[in-house]
């Protein structure tokens, strides 16, 4: 396929951000650790960031590029449980849209940052990247084709405050942070804590919301903490769907009556989530931290109705709807040990493992099998796992030359992620499969791995009193797509206390996933009496070449962002960033191909063999891409 170039100018975005302290109805709050209420209650412009610097002492106001930092107390103020619709009602530059219709997509929604695709940002949980989900976003919605992390997988209760950095970050952190990083940090309170209930719904009968929440530290020994969070939560759905008049539906018995389920889907979710530390001296202090969340969810295909040709009247009279049950499980841990070394040396070696699974079933009918059909079915499961090991170390200098300090900080990581593709029943996929969702075939089934090294230098600096610079570079190495080098530079000149200039360049790389260079997916449906295959194919298979396909290559940016700082009071802050993104290369899914009689003979005399298929789709590279925009976030808070 050719490639096209493409302008994406966003408006500017307006955020005011009023800090002040909001109760939530429904809800009982044990007292919170005194230190955690300090911490909270201090402005966030002064709190000392760890996203996007090497340096120790840097503040949020200080910084060299645009960073939001984001306090417990606006968590739990912003009313909703969500975490990504969290960060979407206080961050400008997040976007947290809600599909619906979108064959289990709902169960896993992305996030965007500067209008780029969820899976170009990069999530770390205190600094270490976060893993991503193993379901491929296949429907019409947001993010078509990207499997990102899933930020909903985190309960709220654990996160102490969140730190988003609306910049390129691969010359820092490595792949998908191209529009830039979400860190969260988690509480590490050694005492105190809190317990949180909700109940509300939309309107009766719709959507009920149940909620539970807790919190809790406890201290191991004089030199060590344990905090723990869980939550529950047991969702009914939502539907905005109107009546059935589409012309298919005349003459069924359901014609004109609300038929579709349409909204937010049916949720059962527990998610417990733990952060501890125990410092032996000075010298050595571990570290470790991880969760386990569970999700089980409901969402709905396209109604059938009576006399469709996808319905078996003698088992439903009346037409059934198609209802996709997934069940999501995330697992995370991390491990390792930190400290200082001779001569002020800091050092931090970790091991980080992360699996993210998403099995699928369905309730429904396979109306090949008429009366012998199921009535429910396993329709496959896929599993997306990293494991990474990493090595850091930090060190500020001071010499006679040098005017103000230098911090210089390098390091190495290892990475290997993992993906899987488990076949469902042969049920769920014998011709037309189960109606609204058909399974995983025998033949998408399979198992893929990858392995990177990389190493990283940062060094950061003030050259005068007012002027701080920073450059950092990059070097990853892939085993199946070659080796990298992202670089960037940024700079800030303070005129007055008041008014500062920042300004920062870099480039950055996204390597394509493990699920996008390998999903494969064979969907059937009954078109009168004819059974219509169509086929999503990974880039490098057989299929996919012969239609004109090429191997993926990475995704390469540049990120040019300029930016003014305004602090005419101390607790008023209004920043103005404009940026530009030109990312080439850009991944996405073709659209689908019309496969005629010429086009299947052609495929099967190339040795495909006897394949059935209407139309084909496939990752490719398909585009390059300028993204220009302005965010424009005043943050004021109430003494």
């Amino acid at each position: 396929m050719g490639s096209f170039k493409r302008s994406v100018l966003a408006t500017a975005i307006f955020s005011a951000n009023l800090l002040s302290v909001a109760g939530i109805s429904a809800s009982a709050h044990a007292a919170q650790a005194t230190d955690e209420q300090n911490s909270q209650g201090a402005s966030t412009l002064s709190t000392v960031i760890v996203t996007g610097t090497r340096a120790q002492e840097r503040t949020a106001s200080a910084s060299l590029s645009p960073i939001d930092v984001i306090s417990g107390d606006s968590l739990r103020s912003s009313g909703s449980s969500e975490l990504g619709t969290v960060l979407a009602r206080l961050i400008p530059s997040i976007n947290f849209p809600r599909p619906s219709l979108v064959d289990g997509a709902e169960l896993t929604r992305p996030a965007q940052l500067r209008g780029l695709s969820p899976d170009q940002v990069l999530v770390l949980v205190n600094g270490k990247r976060r893993h991503t989900s193993a379901f491929v976003n296949l429907g019409g919605a947001v993010g078509r084709g990207s499997a990102p992390a899933d930020l909903n997988a985190i309960p709220l209760s654990a996160i102490d405050h969140i730190e988003v950095l609306r910049d390129g970050a691969s010359a820092r952190y490595g792949s998908d942070a191209i529009a830039g990083v979400i860190n969260i940090i988690l509480k590490s309170a050694d005492h105190g804590g809190s317990i949180s209930s909700k109940y509300g719904q939309y309107k009766k009968g719709d959507g009920i919301q149940r909620q539970v929440s807790g919190n809790t530290g406890f201290a191991l020994g004089d030199n060590g903490t344990l905090n723990l969070s869980g939550e529950g939560s047991n969702n009914d759905y939502t539907n905005r769907a109107g009546d059935d008049f589409r012309t298919s539906s005349i003459g069924s018995t359901t014609y004109g009556q609300q038929v579709f389920r349409q909204g937010e889907p049916q949720t059962h979710e527990g998610k417990l989530q733990y952060n501890a530390e125990y410092s032996f001296n000075d010298a050595a202090e571990f570290y470790s931290f991880g969760g386990y969340s569970k999700r089980r969810g409901e969402t709905a295909a396209f109604y059938r109705p009576s006399n469709a040709s996808n319905n078996i009247a003698a088992i439903y009279p009346n037409g059934y709807l198609p209802l996709i049950n997934g069940t999501l499980e995330d697992t995370s841990l991390v491990a390792g040990l930190r400290g200082e070394l001779a001569d002020d040396w800091h050092y931090d070696v970790s091991a980080n493992y992360g699996k993210n699974t998403y099995e699928l079933r369905t309730k429904t009918i396979n109306t090949s099998l008429g009366l012998n059909t199921p009535r429910s079915f396993y329709n496959g499961t896929l599993t997306n796992d990293q494991k990474q090991l990493g090595f850091d170390l930090s060190r500020e200098f001071s010499a006679a030359w040098l005017p103000y300090p230098v911090s210089v900080a390098f390091g190495a990581e290892y990475l290997h992620q993992g993906y899987q593709i488990e076949a469902g029943q042969a049920e769920s996929y014998f011709q037309t499969g189960s109606s609204g969702l058909g399974g995983f075939r025998a033949a998408d089934a399979g198992s893929y791995s990858r392995h990177n090294f990389a190493q990283y230098l940062d060094v950061e600096t003030n050259l005068t009193e007012k002027l701080g610079v920073s450059a950092a570079v990059r070097h990853e190495d892939y085993s199946d797509f070659g080796s990298n080098v992202s670089g960037s530079l940024s700079a800030r000149y303070d005129f007055t206390p008041q008014v500062a200039l920042r300004g920062s360049v870099s480039t950055g790389f996204r390597a394509p996933s493990l699920a996008q260079q390998n999903f494969t997916f064979t969907s059937s449906q009954l078109i009168g009496n004819t059974i219509q295959e169509a086929g999503t194919f990974p880039a490098g298979s057989n299929v996919a070449q012969l239609l004109g396909a090429e191997d993926l290559k990475p995704e390469k940016s540049r990120n040019y962002s300029l930016g003014l700082v305004l602090q005419p009071l101390d607790s008023l802050t209004v920043t103005a960033d404009v940026y530009r993104i030109d990312i080439q290369d850009r991944i996405s899914l073709s659209s689908n191909l019309v496969l005629n009689n010429t086009a299947i003979n052609y495929l099967r005399s190339n040795g495909v063999g006897d394949i059935n298929y209407t139309s084909a789709r496939y990752f490719t590279n398909a585009t390059d891409t300028s993204t220009d925009g302005v965010d424009l976030v005043a943050n004021y808070r109430y003494q």
